[in-house]
């Protein structure tokens, strides 16, 4: 007689559906977190909680902004706290200090803790934005500078051109001069 049954692992003896469906539930039952889904929380040390931090930090209205200051400032002084803080100070829509902000990154990115060498890459990153946002301002700035100052020349030179034409409207009328006989005639 034919035997029908296949060998699978482990010397047992498995069609290849019941093997395939079995793996199946083995790979369901690894995905499945009996605690729920993992939220993430900002307290851990690492890259993705200070990325999702500053994320957060995008979303929030300028009142929870200045909530979250008050938080932060609360909280002891350690490397995720001054980049933390530094995040909100150059949140675009918060008030921001971008020279503070680069104080507590340079705190950071000098530190030998070792929680903050692993913020110290994305404290450089920060760092380097700051400092090219504070460099952008500084020519924004001085180019307003200017910009007043050419119009304020402009009005100056203005006002000069008016007066030179308010002269010019009181002088007397010159009498046209006759030319020489001589010349009309010389063709």
């Amino acid at each position: 007689m034919k035997n029908n049954r296949r060998d699978g692992c482990f010397g047992m003896d498995r069609s290849p559906n019941a093997l395939l469906f079995s793996f199946c539930l083995i790979l369901a039952g690894c995905a499945v977190n009996p605690f729920g889904p993992r939220k993430p929380t900002y307290d851990e040390p690492g890259p993705l909680p200070p990325l999702a931090y500053y994320q957060m930090l995008s979303r929030l209205t300028p009142s929870e902004l200045s909530r979250e200051r008050m938080v932060l400032a609360a909280l002891p002084a350690n490397p995720n706290t001054q980049l933390r803080t530094a995040m909100l100070l150059g949140a675009p829509r918060a008030p921001q200090d971008l020279g503070r902000a680069l104080g507590l990154l340079d705190h950071v990115l000098k530190s030998s803790d070792p929680a903050a060498l692993s913020l110290q890459p994305l404290a450089r990153l920060l760092a380097d934005n700051y400092a090219e946002r504070q460099r952008l301002d500084g020519q924004l700035d001085r180019q307003g500078q200017q910009l007043k100052d050419s119009q304020r020349k402009a009005v100056e030179l203005q006002e000069k051109i008016d007066g030179l034409a308010d002269i010019e409207l009181t002088l007397p009328a010159r009498p046209r001069s006759q030319r020489p006989a001589s010349q009309r005639s010389a063709p």
